[in-house]
């Protein structure tokens, strides 16, 4: 399995737990992928935790989890999720390595969220790869384990079968991705609203914005960002959002940085794909349409860069997630 292969109305979610887990860590996966079926957004979808030895886990809060499965359910999983680790970055026993490695030898998706990302790699999957974690252990991730490409900027890297994603509330980007990739955009979107958060953040956007910036001066960057959602069908270069900010280029430019952690030229691309995907799934338009409606300059340009972000074309994406 991969998360782009089709749309999947059935999916066994497996979430792995342990002793002293923090709930806060479960809480996300737990949200989006249990709105999946609340909402109806496909038919039979189901989530649950296993631990290694299918006995009941006591939190981090002193919450006893009882609902635990055993490593059957997680050989079965079309998905298998590791939502942490424990702070001691124990290394896995080989039982768990194994398990791995079979399941995703068999077609199953493995993601491993903040530090689930060292059993992830612990079993070689991560090998010649790149992956992210919570930016205060990647160091220790990297020198763990060599073979892997760790990097701490990114809020999660996707690479179809394996994905890893960055600290915490992160968490809640990457299963809104992976929501996103195998039911589609529209989806997303509505989990997200029902969650009162943003319904896509890219993935290379920076997990870490070291320099906080004051509510007054988010103001004129902000409506500057609104008026660019407004008008992706327009040029909006560096120089014209600088000018409707009311900032020079390299003012506006460093602000967008520390406050978005994305450059102006890469957040404007994302919500223009963001854009398009919502006009697949939603209109009968056709592809030129799209494009231009979305603010990209060819038709060409357009799916270039929809297939080097989603690993489809956009008629691809349109007959797997359309909902017209």
């Amino acid at each position: 399995m991969t998360f782009v292969d089709e749309i999947r109305p059935t999916m066994r979610i497996a979430l792995h737990v342990f002793e002293g887990i923090s709930l806060f860590h479960l809480a996300s996966p737990l949200l989006v992928f249990g709105e999946v079926t609340r909402l109806g957004l496909a038919p039979d979808w189901t989530v649950a935790m296993w631990s290694d030895d299918g006995a009941p886990v006591r939190t981090t809060d002193s919450v006893i989890l009882t609902d635990v499965r055993g490593t059957d359910y997680a050989t079965a999983a079309d998905l298998l999720i590791f939502v942490s680790w424990p702070n001691e970055l124990p290394e896995p026993d080989e039982s768990l390595k194994v398990l791995v490695r079979s399941a995703h030898a068999r077609g199953a998706a493995v993601a491993g969220l903040c530090l689930g990302a060292f059993p992830v790699a612990a079993s070689g999957l991560l090998d010649g790869r790149a992956a992210t974690t919570h930016w205060l252990h990647a160091e220790t991730l990297a020198e763990r384990y060599p073979a892997v490409q760790v990097s701490p900027d990114p809020l999660y890297i996707d690479h179809g079968d394996v994905l890893t994603s960055a600290g915490t509330a992160s968490a809640l980007d990457a299963c809104l991705h992976i929501v996103r990739r195998t039911l589609g955009a529209a989806a997303a979107t509505t989990i997200a609203r029902r969650a009162v958060v943003a319904p896509h953040r890219e993935g290379g956007q920076t997990q870490y914005i070291d320099k906080p910036v004051s509510s007054h001066q988010h103001d004129s960057l902000g409506e500057t960002l609104d008026w660019a959602l407004a008008h992706l069908d327009q040029p909006l270069d560096v120089q014209s959002l600088a000018t409707h900010a009311n900032m020079s280029v390299r003012h506006f430019t460093r602000r967008f940085k520390e406050t978005t952690g994305s450059t102006p030229a890469r957040w404007v691309l994302s919500c223009r794909l963001d854009e398009a995907r919502h006009l697949l799934e939603t209109t009968t338009w056709s592809i030129e349409k799209v494009a231009c409606t979305s603010g990209f300059v060819s038709v060409v340009t357009f799916r270039q860069n929809f297939v080097a972000h989603y690993g489809t074309t956009p008629t691809s994406y349109r007959t797997r997630f359309s909902v017209t």
